[in-house]
């Protein structure tokens, strides 16, 4: 059996301390959900066509209950938020989300998505056990 030795440099040694040293990537978005660039995108031009003006009106994220897993997701348009709403703000896009759907939302990842089979906004929630093949239903 044989040993091995890694000789670095110091240059070396510096970067690898450097990325040592550096935090974990948080699990869970910092701002409690995370809305991705084409989302945003997609969003934007919505609230366009819809005539809702971004310092005024933003998107709402809900759950509701139904759907084949027994919760579903709500995504529309508001003119204003509610007393009681968290209000999140991506590059000018304001997210509202009302406090007994952020239980079940906290954590998450709205993304949009465009492929061949499928096209629509995609959640991506850490919070779901399980999901129906749609993607609007979950538990």
């Amino acid at each position: 059996m044989q040993d091995f030795v890694t000789i670095q440099t110091s240059e070396q040694a510096s970067q690898a301390a450097a990325l040592a040293s550096q935090p974990a990537a948080p699990k869970t978005p910092v701002k409690g959900i995370e809305v991705t660039p084409r989302a945003l995108a997609h969003i934007r031009n919505g609230m366009a066509k819809e005539g809702i003006s971004p310092e005024e009106g933003g998107l709402r994220l809900g759950v509701l209950g139904g759907g084949c897993s027994g919760l579903s997701y709500s995504i529309r348009f508001d003119t204003r938020p509610r007393e009681r709403d968290r209000v999140y703000e991506f590059d000018g896009i304001r997210i509202f989300i009302d406090p007994k759907s952020f239980v079940y939302l906290h954590g998450m990842v709205l993304d949009y998505e465009q492929t061949l089979l499928k096209q629509g906004f995609n959640f991506i929630n850490p919070n779901s056990t399980r999901s129906c093949g749609c993607g609007s239903s979950f538990s």
